[in-house]
């Protein structure tokens, strides 16, 4: 498990993608904002389900996150579209409904670095979000991730366009964990 201060990313179970079925899949109004995709109906179980779907290691790192206090699992968290020629990737989480508002999201964007920069090798970690995620791009910020841009009208979201975001944070400006 890597672990941060309050949180660790360990591998996803069989009793996590349960959890993540139940809570996170029905959750209409998160699951697009997270992925800019229409929601679709999942059944928990289906082979279907995104948390059931193989992934390549090569490209996509799929994390459970655990709150180290309880040793409870937070949410989930990733590391997608690893380019390991250019060696950057983008980073994303997202947190069950309970565990929302604690402030864990900048310890698991931050654990999230670790994984990218010291165990991964990469120079390069973007998060891309929407302009009105304030919780993404606070916890973003805080972990040292610079804004690099508005995209405008990116995402069709509930009937309208948002715009979306995108931040940065390089190999030389990241601090690692004392």
């Amino acid at each position: 498990m890597l672990r941060g201060r309050l949180t660790g990313l360990r591998a996803l179970q069989d009793s996590d993608i349960k959890v993540f079925e139940t809570e996170l899949l029905p959750d209409v109004e998160t699951r697009v904002r997270a992925t800019g995709r229409p929601w679709l109906p999942v059944a928990p179980g289906a082979p279907d389900s995104p948390y059931r779907q193989g992934v390549d290691p090569q490209t996509v790192v799929r994390f459970s996150v655990v709150e180290l206090a309880t040793g409870d699992l937070a949410g989930e968290a990733v590391v997608s579209g690893i380019d390991l020629h250019n060696r950057h990737a983008e980073i994303g989480l997202v947190l069950r409904p309970a565990f929302r508002g604690r402030h864990l999201g900048t310890d698991v964007v931050r654990v999230l670095c670790h994984y990218g920069f010291a165990v991964r090798g990469l120079h390069r970690l973007v998060i891309s979000t929407l302009a009105d995620n304030h919780a993404m791009i606070g916890a973003a910020t805080q972990a040292g991730f610079v804004l690099e841009g508005t995209t405008r009208d990116t995402a069709w979201i509930n009937g309208a366009f948002a715009d979306g975001v995108l931040l940065s944070l390089l190999f030389p400006e990241w601090s690692a964990p004392a």
